[in-house]
């Protein structure tokens, strides 16, 4: 066994490329199906309260699964596999929204530094 892996367990590498592979291909249907942009409103606009109301639903439903995967990991009802690639797409999830909430703090503290 070269570099102490296992036969027939993914590495860490592995995993996290059919993590990365698999957001990207939810990213991808969620465009798909809303045709590349974001979802309208019932009134025909799209309001930037909705999309962040929506991401953070998205998070929350992700870090819940991850969790619940934890817990099904524990009761030996998931295997290993599931639960790191649940917590992994969790802390993806969190991350992102950790990167949008710094951009729009500092978007806010730039405007409000500017000249009236």
């Amino acid at each position: 066994m070269a570099l102490g892996l296992r036969q027939g367990r993914p590495g860490r590498r592995a995993l996290a490329r059919r993590h990365r592979a698999g957001a990207e291909e939810r990213l991808r249907g969620r465009r798909s199906a809303r045709g590349g942009v974001p979802a309208a409103s019932p009134g025909g606009s799209t309001d930037f309260a909705d999309i962040m109301a929506q991401l953070a639903t998205s998070v929350r439903n992700d870090v819940r699964a991850g969790e619940a995967a934890s817990i099904a990991g524990i009761q030996g009802k998931a295997t290993t596999q599931q639960v790191v690639e649940a917590v992994m797409s969790a802390e993806q999830s969190l991350q992102t929204a950790v990167a949008i909430r710094d951009k729009v703090v500092a978007a806010y503290l730039e405007l409000s530094r500017m000249a009236i």
